[in-house]
């Protein structure tokens, strides 16, 4: 019975995580929208949000801590204990990049965009794409899935490059451009960040599943 409700525990403990994923997800695409749009309620919004974030990780990582030190696991159930302690740090750090994207936001306000704005979007959709195929990874642990989502980090660099050359050559033509330009030098700098944490995951899942520790990319 003892074992049981460990399972259970460690269960309810995945189940966790996948909520923070979830959490981070809409943050991820309200911290975009709130840009895109102009929004700068939204953008204030999802600064508060993240303090859900912040406290659901520590709920969690009390709930981990507690297992080790009342089941002590073994095996498996001890990688998925450890490995879970690991991906909380960086669904946080996730959260905190996405304000640091509102942050952005606020700063630009209502100005009109110094160009469209395509491939920040693109960076959120890739994104959105690798955390919900993240998530059912995490939930099914499976290694060959994370791998895929880990691979995808590539696609956002490039992209992150196409911002980097595009903003810089028009900071070059038009010195104007250059502080809206930074702002949004750092948002791609930020969404780029949040695909490298999203990698870091999939390397914990991986090792979830097969004990294995390597390095995506």
């Amino acid at each position: 019975m003892v074992r049981n409700n460990f399972h259970m525990d460690i269960k309810d403990l995945k189940e966790d995580v996948v909520k923070m994923i979830e959490k981070v997800e809409n943050l991820v695409e309200k911290s975009v929208e709130a840009l895109l749009n102009k929004d700068l309620e939204l953008a204030r919004k999802v600064i508060k949000l993240d303090d859900d974030v912040d406290e659901y990780m520590y709920y969690i990582e009390e709930k981990a801590i507690e297992l080790i030190a009342l089941q002590q696991p073994m095996a498996k159930d001890l990688r998925i204990i450890f490995s879970v302690s690991k991906i909380i740090t960086d669904l946080e750090r996730i959260g905190d990049f996405c304000v640091n994207i509102s942050k952005e936001t606020i700063k630009i306000g209502k100005e009109e965009h110094i160009k469209p704005l395509v491939d920040i979007p693109k960076m959120k959709d890739i994104i959105l794409d690798m955390l919900k195929n993240l998530r059912s990874s995490f939930i099914l642990e499976d290694a060959s899935l994370a791998l895929k989502v880990g691979k995808e980090d590539e696609l956002i660099d490039n992209l992150y490059k196409d911002i980097y050359s595009d903003i810089l050559t028009m900071i070059h033509e038009n010195r104007e451009y250059i502080n809206q330009g930074t702002k949004l030098l750092f948002v791609g700098r930020y969404l780029e960040r949040i695909a490298d944490h999203i990698t870091n995951i999939c390397e914990k899942i991986i090792y979830i599943s097969k004990g294995e520790i390597i390095e995506i990319n």
